[in-house]
């Protein structure tokens, strides 16, 4: 209780100190008389009319002790006529009685004289206002005018950048006007506290739109590298198709399915790319199973030499073909050949491939088991009028015990079959060439642009 009751000591006293020190100091004379009373009390009176504000106090100075009464607008002005009583010769002691007023009239008085001087000030720069928007607007105006010029278009690298590099120069331009008008009504003071309510804001909207913002800065880094080109086909993190066109916010992909797939540009930088076009040359692969007592070094020769005959496929790169592994009822061959793809159907490169392989391994005599399991329902079952026979290899016995006729040998003798690009993928691309022709659809691909 006796530290709380020190640190209340403690922390009164400093306020106990000011308020002496608004009282006069210095000796008080012995004398006094009505006439000085009046005196100090009319010049403090000249001195509240001259400061104004003071129209509801009044002062009465009795034996050299000034008293005001009444009501102000600010409790500042209480304190002031403190302060101006202590400095008049004669002032023996102060009791201010003012307080704050409560009237709602009086207190808007002040706001409304306020107004009118900024209206009136207002006025008389007028002119001077009507100069720096003049100024202001020629400015802006140039800068306009200097973002329309083609120059941009050939410096930029495409579309798209050279519409930033023209939001560049207009806002350049804006805020020079700004700074030259602000400049003319000597207030360049406001600048500063633009620009930093302009940061604040743009902090503010950055966090909210983040996601807006990083898909804008790869479309721009997207349209500068160019990873892919219009009608090239791509696999983009796991979308698979054409690309029709880049706009500023995402690639669009036409499916081999004949959809469009609208992908963010923000997914398309950060996503690996697959692009099947820019090489011209491309692999096909498959797997082929023959019997496990079959002479693997011959069919792997057999395949590889079927293969290399095939008319579509390249000589370099080399096709290749080995053993792969050992899977259930058969030993699996993996056998890849390279196509040119843009005059070869990748698909039915690869299965006329399958076609002409598994024919010469089965004209030469080696098995290609089929390794599923089949299970049929028969009416041998006594008791039940149902069967359940399971036979390996694919193979059923019909009712006379022989085994269903192997067509193979007869197909191996059928010429190859045409792989040229057929009209599904003719139809594909007449798609994209429809949708980049579409001048009211942005497009930031350009076909000449350098390869990444």
């Amino acid at each position: 209780m006796r530290i709380l009751i020190l640190l209340a000591v403690l922390l009164l006293a400093p306020l106990g100190a000011l308020a002496q020190t608004d009282q006069p100091t210095g000796t008080i004379t012995a004398e006094g008389s009505a006439q000085s009373d009046a005196v100090i009390a009319q010049r403090l009176r000249d001195i509240m009319a001259e400061l104004g504000g003071y129209e509801d106090v009044t002062v009465t100075v009795s034996s050299g002790i000034v008293t005001y009464r009444g009501t102000t607008l600010d409790p500042a002005d209480t304190a002031r006529l403190t302060a101006i009583a202590g400095r008049v010769e004669g002032v023996v002691a102060i009791e201010n009685d003012v307080t704050e007023t409560g009237d709602v009239v009086r207190r808007l008085d002040p706001v409304r004289d306020r107004l009118l001087d900024r209206i009136d000030q207002g006025i008389a720069l007028l002119p001077l206002i009507l100069i720096a928007l003049i100024v202001f607007l020629i400015v802006l105006i140039l800068g306009l005018l200097l973002a329309r010029r083609p120059m941009f278009s050939r410096l930029a690298p495409n579309a798209f950048i050279a519409d930033i590099y023209r939001m560049v120069v207009r806002l350049v331009f804006g805020v020079l006007g700004l700074v030259l008008a602000l400049d003319i009504l000597n207030a360049t003071a406001l600048l500063s506290t633009i620009l930093g309510a302009a940061g604040i804001i743009g902090l503010a909207v950055g966090f909210a739109v983040r996601d807006t913002v990083e898909n804008f800065i790869a479309s721009i880094m997207l349209s500068i590298r160019q990873p892919f080109r219009p009608n090239d086909a791509v696999e983009i993190n796991g979308d698979e198709g054409l690309v029709i066109r880049l706009t500023s916010r995402a690639t669009i992909l036409l499916s081999f399915d004949g959809n469009h797939i609208r992908i963010p540009n923000a997914t398309v930088f950060k996503s690996r790319i697959v692009n099947y076009t820019r090489n011209p040359e491309r692999r096909f692969l498959f797997e082929i199973g023959v019997a496990s007592d079959a002479d693997l070094a011959t069919v792997r020769q057999l395949a590889q030499e079927v293969i290399s005959d095939l008319p579509f496929a390249l000589v370099d790169p080399a096709p290749l073909t080995w053993i792969d592994r050992i899977g259930d009822g058969a030993i699996f061959l993996t056998v890849t050949g390279w196509i040119d793809q843009r005059e070869t159907n990748l698909l039915l490169a690869k299965g006329e491939a399958l076609r002409k392989v598994k024919a010469a391994v089965e004209a030469a005599g080696v098995e290609v088991p089929d390794t599923t399991y089949r299970i049929t329902f028969g009416n041998s079952l006594p008791g039940s009028g149902t069967a359940l026979v399971a036979e390996d290899n694919g193979r059923v016995p019909d009712a006379g015990g022989a085994k269903t006729p192997d067509l193979a040998k007869a197909q191996a003798a059928i010429e190859v079959n045409d792989t040229t690009q057929d009209a599904t993928a003719q139809s594909l691309d007449k798609i994209v060439a429809d949708e980049r022709a579409d001048a009211d659809k942005p497009d930031l691909l350009r076909e000449n642009a350098p390869e990444e």
